[in-house]
């Protein structure tokens, strides 16, 4: 029997804050386009934020445990779904990454990014404690790169390229945390630098061959970072506005549905993608602040149960949970106050949506279960993760 079924408070805690943070911020950045009817979007995100906290709470009375041995279903169930998704899905702006469930759209590649952090936390709790030595991870590390693969390219053909990167530095991160051979993820890291110097190399000298795998809208999105002043009137316009909204917002903000930017609908996606630039225009640095401490206190936390894992099955879901947590947040940020190339990448807990919220939601659940299974010894050599 479980002493504690409600989870760890602290990220409970979190979560309140978050969800204050986000239909506060989701309300403001869409009155000014529901024709009056301001709160369509966020009472639609408090149903998102009940039903994905009530599956939260249901995936934390679950044993964890139990997913390493469905783990490959889980994955080929996902794939399935992408498969769907590349003939049968809903397109929209040149994108199709959704499925038409009647109540809801689901996106698959959002599913897949926790699904593919269990396969993988699966196979390197299978690979034992032991470092291994280079030959005997070439197998592992090579099963590893196919099972990202597939995902990856089935998601980068959508197109969504930032989804695609967040699943490969999610799955990444794993590998590097694993109990691989040193030379070889030594190797690994120099292959993964070299190539991403070859693309900059294509990017400067030979787009032609980028545009045979990235679309234009992507390209350009690329360029308008690293010259926003050139695409002004097109691909940095979104992020152009965004930052004037985030500046004008100072210390303490506009106040609540003051932002100017905001408000005149000069900020595209507000309560989506650009979402941060709402709260960076309406309640400054102060608001921004408070949203970033919440983000950190939960990757914190989450490292905190990690250490305290009584099995490395759980040490790997943990770890690609902080690696999808972290990312989405820093190329978020990062993209809204044009420090990153923008993408498609939401805001976690803040954006609007379900399938993203409930994605979320889902992997704090299995955070929690592993926190409420987790055994506390006695002996300090006994505390934490089994070897």
């Amino acid at each position: 029997m479980l002493k504690k079924p409600a989870g760890d408070y602290i990220i409970w805690m979190i979560l309140i804050g978050l969800f204050l943070i986000s239909v506060t911020a989701v309300y403001s950045g869409t009155g000014q386009y529901t024709g009056g009817e301001s709160f369509y979007f966020a009472s639609r995100q408090l149903i998102w934020y009940v039903i994905s906290g009530v599956l939260m709470l249901a995936v934390a009375q679950f044993d964890y445990e139990l997913l390493e041995k469905w783990a490959l279903y889980l994955y080929l169930a996902g794939l399935a779904l992408l498969l769907f998704v590349r003939f049968f899905g809903i397109e929209r702006n040149g994108s199709q990454r959704w499925i038409n469930l009647g109540f809801m759209e689901l996106q698959p590649s959002e599913l897949m990014k926790i699904i593919l952090v269990i396969y993988l936390a699966a196979i390197f709790q299978k690979a034992g404690a032991e470092k291994m030595s280079f030959l005997q991870s070439l197998p592992v590390i090579g099963k590893a790169l196919l099972l990202i693969a597939c995902p990856f390219l089935l998601i980068l053909v959508q197109p969504d390229l930032g989804s695609a990167l967040l699943i490969a530095v999610a799955a990444f991160t794993i590998i590097f945390t694993s109990n691989m051979n040193n030379k070889l993820l030594t190797g690994m890291t120099l292959l993964i630098s070299g190539g991403m110097v070859f693309l900059w190399y294509l990017f400067q000298n030979h787009q032609d061959i980028l545009s045979t795998f990235l679309k234009p809208h992507q390209l350009g999105r690329i360029n308008s970072w690293l010259d926003p002043t050139e695409y002004s009137m097109n691909f940095s316009y979104q992020l152009d506005q965004a930052k004037l909204g985030i500046g004008a917002g100072h210390f303490t903000g506009s106040g609540f549905n003051q932002g100017f930017q905001v408000q005149s609908g000069r900020v595209p996606e507000a309560h989506t993608d650009f979402v941060f630039a709402v709260i960076g225009e309406e309640f400054g640095f102060i608001g921004g602040s408070l949203l970033i401490v919440l983000y950190f206190l939960l990757i914190y936390r989450i490292i905190v149960i990690a250490l305290k894992a009584n099995d490395r099955f759980a040490v790997y879901i943990c770890v690609g949970v902080v690696a999808l947590f972290a990312f989405q947040v820093f190329q978020n940020i990062g993209m809204t106050i044009g420090l990153m190339p923008v993408t498609g990448i939401a805001l976690p807990f803040i954006s609007y949506g379900g399938s993203a919220l409930i994605t979320n939601m889902l992997a704090l659940g299995l955070v929690q279960s592993i926190y409420l299974r987790t055994k506390n010894y006695l002996f300090s050599s006994e505390n934490g993760m089994e070897t």
